[in-house]
């Protein structure tokens, strides 16, 4: 069954989620290869995190990576997932994402979050309960720095004194900001009138609050004068592909339960332990947390929260090393190859055209056939004249 919705853009989120032991020069590498992989598979999108503990999610700036990664790629958007605000000094990171808005030549987008890791925040002496307030506090300055106002702002953790950028961003970047099962997240981007991006949007409680959200930034939207769409909406969920199940399953048994035992301690509706592999495999599949199968499995998950949430603009992979290397770029080609076009519209004119051709039988062998043998007899015909 074909699918007739609007076109779904695909891209990943790159925490990214290293299996510790794995050389940490090395691993930052396969993070810049994939953002090159991606871009020459035709995948739109790759959000980058900020890190400063834990010793899975390496990178600590996504500005400094996002700078490398667009010197290795042409066309894929890279945007900051997310730059943890609280953290930094807003001007500073506004004019840090405006110059990076004109290395990449537009291609940069700008997600906003709180943080998730709390020992990134003791270790800078910020109380936990304090990050979501100073988030919104910070992108509030943000957002007016980049419509190119002069901002004087005194608050406990920063101030500006008649602040403004010395550049025009280079383009009208997107701007997105994280939810997970609260409101708070929509809330924030309606009020603000910027893009979502769900990080539980296949976590069982996580997709039946879909369509909850959106109504809640909509809601948001009108009361502060804003105009939202669907296209800016991202939904996050964890996905390995290959050819068959088994195969996937032989192949995640390299990362997959240690992981996922590592996000168990991060987030509260994380997956617990499991024995074997595909006891987890199986759990994950039935549950719709993710999907660890085939493209057809991969499109089923799609279609299922495109139903769930009313309609949405991009589905990021949870970007894990679930697999070895080799076979996570091998996973990421057979999604690019057989569920992309399915989203796009890419396949319909391809299938109609193959169609065509089987529809009209032999006809076409049959009358290339007969030209042949006519020029066949005219060749002849001329041969026979010229020698008499």
């Amino acid at each position: 069954m074909s699918y007739d919705g609007p076109p779904i853009r695909f891209g990943a989120f790159l925490g990214p989620y290293h299996k510790v032991g794995l050389n940490p020069t090395l691993a930052l590498e396969h993070d810049l290869q994939l953002a090159e992989h991606l871009d020459q598979l035709g995948f739109d999108e790759l959000w980058v995190g900020e890190h400063h503990s834990g010793g899975v999610e390496l990178i600590a700036s996504p500005e400094v990576f996002i700078a490398a990664a667009a010197e290795r790629t042409k066309h894929i958007s890279l945007g900051t997932g997310v730059s943890t605000l609280p953290y930094h000094q807003p001007f500073m990171l506004a004019d840090r994402i405006v110059q990076l808005d004109h290395m990449t030549r537009g291609r940069l987008k700008f997600g906003a979050g709180p943080g998730q890791l709390i020992d990134d925040a003791r270790m800078m002496g910020i109380d936990p309960s304090t990050l979501r307030p100073r988030m919104e506090e910070s992108l509030e300055v943000i957002l007016r720095l980049f419509n190119g106002e002069t901002v004087t702002h005194h608050s406990d953790w920063f101030t500006l004194e008649n602040a403004k950028l010395q550049m025009k961003p280079y383009s009208d970047f997107e701007v997105v900001v994280t939810a997970a099962v609260s409101p708070t997240g929509p809330k924030l981007a309606g009020k603000f009138g910027t893009g979502m991006m769900s990080l539980a949007a296949t976590d069982p409680v996580g997709i039946e609050r879909l369509a909850e959200h959106w109504e809640i930034l909509q809601a948001e939207a009108r009361e502060n004068g804003h105009s939202v769409d669907r296209s800016q909406w991202r939904l996050i969920g964890p996905m390995y592909i290959a050819e068959t199940v088994e195969q996937a399953k032989k192949d995640v048994a390299y990362g997959m339960r240690w992981i996922l035992d590592y996000l168990a301690h991060l987030s509260p509706t994380a997956l617990g332990s499991y024995e074997s592999v595909d006891e987890l495999v199986d759990v994950v599949n039935a549950s719709g947390r993710g999907v660890i199968g085939t493209p057809e499995m991969a499109i089923a998950q799609i279609e299922r929260l495109n139903e769930k949430s009313g309609g949405f603009g991009a589905y990021l992979f949870q970007a894990s090393d679930f697999a070895m290397w080799p076979q996570t770029k091998r996973s990421y080609e057979l999604f690019a190859e057989y569920v992309i076009p399915h989203f796009n519209g890419q396949l319909g004119p391809v299938e109609a055209s193959y169609q065509r051709v089987i529809d009209a039988g032999h006809l076409t062998a049959e009358t290339t056939a007969r030209v042949q043998q006519e020029a066949k007899d005219r060749y002849a015909q001329e041969r026979s004249a010229k020698s008499r």
